[in-house]
C-alpha cells in the first residue's frame, strides 16, 4: 500500500474488506486479519477508518449507492410497473451475485457483533427498495395491472423474494445462484 494515493488506500481497504467477507465460512472479520491481508499495521488501517464500523459503513454506502442508482435508472427508462417490479427485483439478484461479500452485509450475516446502527442503516436500505417496489406496483395498479389494494402486499412478497434468494445464497457458500430460475419465477411473481 505505499506506492498509494490515499483515497486508493481507503478503496483498497473496502475491496479486501469485501473480499474476506466473500469466504464461505463467514468467519468474524477482525481489524487485525484485515491488516494482515493487506500487509500492514492494525495503525495503517486506522489511518483512514476510525473504526470498523466505518469500513463497513463505506461498503454500505457503495450498496446503497450501487443499488438505488440502478433502481432509479429502471423507474425512468421502464414505464410498465409489473416490468418495473421485475426489472428491479432481477436487478437486485444480480448484484447479489455479482458481490458476494455484499451480500453478507445486506443479510446483516456480516454485521453481528458490529455496531448495532450498521444493522439498523441496512434495515432501512430493505425498507426503501421495498418502497421503491411498492411505487412499481402502484404505477400498475395505475395501469389496469392489479387492483389498487394489492401494492403494499405484492412489494412486500417481492421484497421476501429477493431477501429469501439472497440468504440461500449466502447461507449456501455462493454455491446457488440468486438468478439461476429466478427469470420464470420473477413472471410468476409479477405476472
Amino acid at each position: 500500500m505505499a506506492n498509494t494515493k490515499p483515497g486508493e488506500r481507503k478503496l483498497q481497504i473496502l475491496q479486501a474488506l469485501a473480499a474476506m467477507l466473500e469466504q464461505p465460512r463467514g468467519d468474524r472479520i477482525t481489524t487485525a486479519a484485515l491488516a494482515a491481508r493487506l500487509d500492514v499495521s492494525e495503525a495503517a488501517l486506522y489511518r483512514h477508518f476510525a473504526s470498523k464500523a466505518q469500513m463497513f459503513e463505506g461498503l454500505i454506502e457503495f450498496i446503497e449507492t450501487s443499488v438505488f442508482g440502478l433502481i432509479n435508472k429502471i423507474s425512468d427508462t421502464e414505464e410498465n410497473g409489473v416490468r418495473q417490479v421485475r426489472s428491479i427485483a432481477g436487478m437486485l439478484l444480480e448484484f447479489a451475485e455479482q458481490n458476494p461479500g455484499m451480500t453478507r452485509v445486506m443479510i446483516g450475516d456480516a454485521l453481528v457483533n458490529e455496531d448495532e446502527r450498521l444493522q439498523l442503516r441496512m434495515n432501512q436500505f430493505v425498507e426503501r427498495i421495498e418502497m421503491a417496489l411498492r411505487q412499481s406496483w402502484k404505477i400498475a395498479a395505475s395501469q389496469g395491472d392489479l387492483p389498487d389494494n394489492e401494492a403494499s402486499a405484492r412489494a412486500a412478497m417481492a421484497m421476501a423474494f429477493v431477501m429469501g434468494r439472497w440468504h440461500r445464497y449466502a447461507k449456501g457458500g455462493f454455491q446457488l445462484r440468486p438468478t439461476e430460475g429466478a427469470a420464470q419465477q420473477l413472471v410468476m411473481l409479477a405476472p
